[in-house]
């Protein structure tokens, strides 16, 4: 037993005091553009060029605590910064379900918040808009969608996993309950710190998941 838990302290130390953020930036290259069509998360018309793109891959602690790498497609104005920022999120351990780009849910929004995935670029237009939504310009990010989710202006809420979620407190010390963001929360100032704003701000329609530069 003694030794079971001297590794147990030992792993603990090994994937946490010295667990260290990694990250990559690049532009969009043929294999990435083919996900991405494929995916049905860009096409011909779309606001922004493939050029003006960046593809990241980021390490995140997932809600059992392991370190993953996700992915993400931003704009190639905003991509260090994007780094940076999940460069914190990861060093508060802030959890993450998981990372992956809306192509592999065939450029559905709905079935990546579903997922309860995190993500980025899509080109698409904006909820109950016939304009373009920030995420078409590789300008928003959606920060684990089921626990932050978009509520209207009369309160309804389309997803049926995001209902225990609409009171807007931290209950316990799970990583559900970590990954709820409130406007007093680390992840929020980390996000205005560098100048994106925070849906959970707006009046009227709440979008808790959503930040945007």
């Amino acid at each position: 037993m003694k030794q079971l838990f001297f590794l147990s302290i030992l792993y603990f130390l090994t994937t946490s005091l010295f667990a260290e953020f990694k990250s990559t930036v690049a532009h969009i290259d043929s294999t990435i553009k083919h996900r991405m069509v494929k995916g049905n998360s860009w096409r011909k018309g779309c606001p922004v060029p493939l050029k003006n793109l960046c593809y990241l891959r980021l390490k995140y602690r997932d809600f059992n605590g392991q370190d993953r790498v996700g992915e993400l497609i931003v704009h190639e104005n905003v991509a260090v910064e994007v780094k940076k920022i999940f460069e914190e999120l990861y060093e508060i351990n802030y959890p993450i379900r998981k990372m992956k780009l809306v192509s592999d849910y065939k450029g559905s929004d709905w079935q990546s918040i579903e997922a309860d995935n995190t993500s980025a670029f899509n080109c698409r237009n904006a909820t109950g808009s016939t304009k373009w939504s920030k995420h078409s310009y590789g300008k928003a990010i959606d920060l684990n969608s089921i626990e932050n989710p978009y509520i209207s202006r009369s309160g309804h809420i389309a997803h049926k996993a995001s209902h225990k979620y609409r009171k807007r407190i931290h209950k316990n010390n799970s990583p559900a309950d970590k990954a709820v963001l409130l406007k007093h929360d680390k992840v929020v100032k980390i996000f205005k710190k560098y100048g994106w704003k925070w849906g959970g701000d707006w009046s009227g329609v709440k979008d808790y998941q959503h930040f945007s530069k």
